[in-house]
């Protein structure tokens, strides 16, 4: 399985969405902690975990670091029109931004518009030489639009679990 492949089938119970909702808060809770929390042994918490890492539910454990913190100033909200939307234009341009680090989050959208992107910078300078090696010198695009972010209202990572 690839990083971009959807995981495998599981049926998730009532244990591992509650185990799910502790680790997306904090995945340094400790298991005993979260055992307790959700009435299990630590021992059926800690299989629990890597049975959803080895099927995928759990994708990647990472730190959030807050861009303020690391002098990212700059968050843009990018639509990109691609020049049309045959699959080897698309998956170039998909291609391009996966690899491009300042590029967070990268939607393929319907309605118009080929991909919003979540790009973080940090300063204007750096945003525009950006924006013109993946947009203004990129034959794969059309045209693009960007607004920047005033106030980074909420940005969780977490995901609502049923």
């Amino acid at each position: 399985m690839t990083e971009h492949d959807p995981p495998a089938s599981r049926n998730l119970d009532s244990f591992d969405r509650a185990i799910l909702r502790v680790i997306q808060r904090d995945n340094k809770t400790p298991q005993r902690t979260i055992a307790q929390s959700v009435n299990l042994s630590a021992a059926a918490v800690q299989r629990r975990i890597a049975a959803m890492e080895a099927m995928g539910v759990v994708a990647r454990n990472v730190a959030i670091v807050d861009p303020d913190a690391a002098s990212v100033t700059i968050t843009a909200i990018v639509e990109v029109h691609l020049r049309d939307e045959r699959a080897a234009t698309v998956d170039a341009a998909k291609a391009l931004f996966r690899e491009t680090p300042e590029v967070q989050q990268c939607f393929y959208v319907t309605g118009g518009v080929s991909f919003v992107l979540i790009i973080l910078a940090p300063d204007m300078r750096s945003y525009s030489r950006l924006t013109r090696r993946l947009f203004a010198e990129n034959d794969l695009v059309d045209r693009y639009r960007t607004l920047v972010a005033l106030d980074r209202v909420k940005t969780d990572t977490a995901i609502v679990i049923p």
